[in-house]
């Protein structure tokens, strides 16, 4: 006879906390947020804050479902095994339903609170996350985090549809920009965490590839990146604040990932640029959203 399997203890509210992602969810609220703030009409107060709240709830469903289905990878992982799931503090079946009523309740929120659209593509990127990225991509192809990077690079549309109630061109230009900036951004973690990737069997680029394409990659998703986050200068559809503060960011970006394309080393620190660049690129993000919304109001 199989003995039963222990049970669980209920688990913490930081452990539900936990499964929301909420380092990554500060990042998708700001450009959420920031996609908002820089549209072309004011929003009230109560509907922005609750289109804010409706993209924090959209994204920490996401996480919480990205959680259960990786639970495996996260627990042969040693920056993921404490998380709730492989650490034993909470059952797959918790994290499940906590996902999906999250989610549920976050799009419902949106579209009979603010409206339709931003109702619309908030659902499309909760499922892009978890159907596209976490559940077909992730574990098949080393282009997981290149397609999957559109599921991050909603929320400036959701932000501005919030607002506006549809998108136009310079949410586009936002989307794109995140949509370029993830392959970077997460291709320099890979480097330093490449055996942790390969101990989960997880196909990123370093481990199927090698370091040296996988940093010449980075070096080449860098240029079409720079050209997307400087564009609404020249198109007008930002200002000089916006302007100079872009071009300052994305040249210091460009020299970091040049430096970690070319393999730069720093002493006997062992990938001391990789380190640098993926730092600097959560910092990149918030100083060029943040920018763009200064330059919106002090015009």
């Amino acid at each position: 006879m199989t003995p039963a399997a222990p049970l669980l203890p209920p688990a913490d509210w930081r452990d539900f906390l936990a499964l929301t992602k909420p380092r990554v969810m500060t990042l998708v609220v700001f450009t959420g947020l920031c996609g908002m703030l820089a549209a072309p009409v004011a929003i009230d107060p109560v509907l922005g804050f609750t289109a804010i709240l409706c993209i924090a709830l959209g994204a920490g469903a996401a996480g919480a479902l990205n959680q259960w289905y990786e639970a495996d990878i996260d627990a042969v992982m040693k920056r993921t095994a404490q998380r709730p799931l492989p650490a034993g503090r909470m059952d797959r079946e918790s994290a499940l339903h906590f996902g999906v009523g999250l989610s549920a309740f976050s799009v419902i929120l949106m579209g009979l609170a603010v409206n339709v659209a931003a109702a619309a593509i908030l659902t499309v990127s909760i499922l892009f996350y978890v159907l596209i990225y976490t559940v077909w991509l992730k574990r098949r192809t080393p282009q997981n985090i290149v397609i999957g990077g559109a599921a991050g690079a909603f929320p400036p549309l959701i932000g501005w549809a919030a607002a506006t109630g549809h998108v136009a061109l310079l949410p586009f230009l936002l989307f794109t920009l995140v949509f370029l900036w993830t392959p970077p951004h997460f291709w320099a973690l890979a480097l330093f965490v490449k055996t942790d990737y390969a101990n989960a069997g997880v196909p990123m680029l370093p481990v199927v590839a090698g370091e040296a394409v996988t940093r010449r990659q980075i070096g080449l998703y860098t240029v079409p990146m720079a050209a997307v986050a400087i564009a609404p200068w020249p198109l007008g559809l930002a200002g000089s604040i916006y302007g100079v503060v872009a071009t300052a960011m994305t040249a210091a970006f460009a020299v970091l990932a040049a430096l970690v394309a070319a393999g730069a080393k720093r002493g006997d620190k062992p990938m001391f640029y990789e380190k640098r660049l993926f730092a600097f690129s959560i910092l990149y993000l918030f100083v060029i959203f943040g920018a763009l919304v200064a330059d919106r109001w002090v015009a």
